[in-house]
């Protein structure tokens, strides 16, 4: 799909209004407004995070199938008075070593110094016990701007996946996706990889058709988010690419081979083109920050995502969205269209 191509169909998509898709009543829609979901699951239960409204709390939830999280039981397990810090982005559970963690990004309420940060729990029980917090993690020693941590174990080894900047930011910012080993879940072993920085157009677009923009050009690969084939077969990494504020935000995609050096950067392959593109009939863009979690037999694999949509009004409105998905031959998931 050439860029000309991908711009036009995103444009066609975003005059499509919620009026006449009544996207109110679509069942694909898990919460009608919110950001990057995450789902994870244990032993028969549920969980899952997603990034609050007001950025200023982590909310966890629990439910016994996939197909209830809208009535999912609920709990506020961290505050920014916990922590003194503001916009708190991204959060994801995850079961490492027999006790929980909750990695999320934050800050002092300047953009720019965004830090990694992870809540430690031992409970069995996530919607138990205490949460202590750790961090910031230390990602690199010339500057620590990070976004959108993620963690992923193969074998007996630990990794951290997340977006951050090559340099501090000048006149001009570039969001690449790094990965390090982790010594244990809040300290990086190794140093930080560079496996995608935004390279084609469609992974640096940061102007909207109307003429609105961010006031420099940045230029985005964020939100990593690493899964193991069914077969495993490949580590995959499905990734946002272009800025979120602009209609063209889309999903990338990222593979190694399972065996492989993920520390090298040669082991892993970026598809060249988009993912997860809707048609220009859906009324849906902005398919991107996503999860995938099994069902309780694993035969069957759901995907969570956040995609836009314009109301009655004309504006665009973000929500969180579910369905099936398949793999390929190749190892690859299979998206189709939202």
């Amino acid at each position: 799909m050439s860029l000309k191509t991908y711009i036009y169909l995103i444009a066609c998509v975003t005059l499509i209004s919620c009026s006449e898709q009544e996207k109110t009543t679509d069942p694909g829609i898990l919460f009608n407004q919110g950001g990057y979901p995450f789902a994870t699951e244990h032993e028969g239960t549920y969980y899952y995070t997603m990034q609050t409204p007001g950025c200023d709390s982590i909310i966890l939830y629990t439910s016994p199938d996939i197909e209830s999280l809208t009535s999912a039981r609920q709990k506020i397990v961290f505050t920014y008075a916990d922590l003194n810090m503001h916009n708190f982005y991204s959060p994801e559970l995850h079961r490492i070593n027999g006790k929980w963690y909750i990695y999320f990004e934050a800050d002092n309420g300047n953009s720019d110094n965004h830090q990694l940060f992870v809540l430690e729990n031992p409970s069995e029980n996530p919607m138990q016990g205490e949460w202590t917090a750790h961090g910031p993690i230390i990602t690199n020693d010339e500057w620590n701007f990070g976004i959108h941590p993620t963690s992923l174990t193969v074998g007996q080894k630990q990794f951290l996946l997340w977006s951050g900047w090559p340099k501090r930011r000048l006149e001009s910012e570039t969001q690449c996706i790094f990965i390090a080993e982790m010594e244990n879940p809040w300290t990086l072993k190794s140093r930080r990889v560079m496996i995608s920085m935004p390279q084609y157009e469609w992974e640096r677009q940061w102007i909207n058709p109307d003429g609105s923009r961010s006031a420099y050009p940045i230029f985005v690969n964020e939100n990593p988010q690493a899964f193991i084939s069914p077969d495993n077969r490949n580590v995959v990494v499905a990734y946002s690419a272009s800025g979120i504020w602009t209609v063209f935000n889309t999903l990338g995609l990222l593979y190694a081979p399972i065996g492989s050096d993920l520390l090298d950067p040669k082991s892993w392959t970026k598809l060249p083109e988009p993912q997860f593109i809707p048609d220009h009939n859906s009324g849906i863009f902005g398919t991107s920050n996503v999860s995938i979690v099994a069902s309780h037999s694993k035969d069957r694999q759901y995907l969570l995502y956040q995609a836009k949509h314009n109301d009655s009004t004309g504006n665009i409105v973000n929500d969180i969205r579910m369905k099936e998905i398949s793999w390929s031959e190749r190892g690859l998931p299979v998206f189709r269209q939202p």
